[in-house]
């Protein structure tokens, strides 16, 4: 059945221009809200959001570096301005994840993952928080991994940005849970996305070694950013939903 119940909301999702964030905002839109479409690329950017209003959704494009602090902050107010004053929920979705041995990680390469990882998200709720809790309503949620939660070599840095995240969640939702905000986090498994490709069988490997057996489409995983938004999770505070196929309980 059709849901308009984020109807008049507005939306920003940053890395939306594929895999998971274009999943998210694509489904968002399908619930009725104005979804602002964040990322590098203004050709996909395009894209998704012609899609969108084809299917008689509404959405807007928003380049941006999430790598750089002044772009970052550049783009809440942007996100501010095309929302007509105000953004109701805040998706911090995109990430990059380098793997690779922790003797050959590089200053940049910590430098860049924290920028984008962990540094983003933290000033985009700085940003559009207090304005949500001065509404007395609104929702962040941030995307994970399920290597946050355990050790997988290779994955030292890419996990422990998201471990930090984890924690901001939790910490987040004690600051503006009691003002409105609810702010939660969803932790996928192995994904096929544009961004996995490079991994080839590798994702099914690690997918394998979860009870479902196999990796989550984009959907599955918008899916759980959907409802954590919505209406139907309004007494959900600082929750880590793991969408991993079962991967952290088994």
């Amino acid at each position: 059945m059709t849901s308009t119940d984020l109807a008049g909301a507005t939306a920003l999702v940053t890395g939306a221009t594929s895999g998971i964030g274009r999943a998210a905002a694509r489904s968002l839109a399908g619930r009725g809200a104005h979804v602002l479409i964040s990322g590098r690329d203004t050709a996909r950017g395009d894209q998704v959001v012609t899609a969108i209003r084809s299917s008689g959704g509404k959405a807007d494009f928003i380049a941006s570096d999430l790598g750089d602090a002044d772009a970052v902050r550049a783009l809440a107010r942007q996100a501010i301005d095309l929302g007509g004053g105000h953004v109701d929920i805040l998706i911090n979705n995109a990430g990059i994840f380098p793997a690779g041995p922790t003797p050959d990680t590089t200053d940049d390469d910590i430098d860049s993952v924290y920028a984008v990882n962990v540094r983003a998200p933290f000033i985009l709720v700085a940003e559009l928080a207090p304005a949500m809790a001065a509404r007395g309503q609104g929702a962040v949620v941030n995307v994970l991994s399920m290597v946050a939660h355990f050790g997988v070599a290779g994955m030292a840095l890419y996990g422990s940005s998201k471990a930090a995240l984890t924690l901001l969640t939790k910490a987040w939702a004690a600051e503006f849970g009691p003002r409105g905000v609810r702010v939660n986090a969803v932790s996928p498994g192995p994904t096929r996305t544009e961004g996995t490709e490079r991994f080839g069988e590798q994702i099914d490997q690690l997918a394998s070694l979860a009870p479902a057996g196999r990796p989550a489409a984009p959907e599955e995983i918008a899916a759980a950013i959907t409802y954590l938004v919505s209406k139907d999770a309004t007494f959900v505070h600082g929750a880590i939903l793991d969408v991993d196929g079962g991967r952290n309980a088994a």
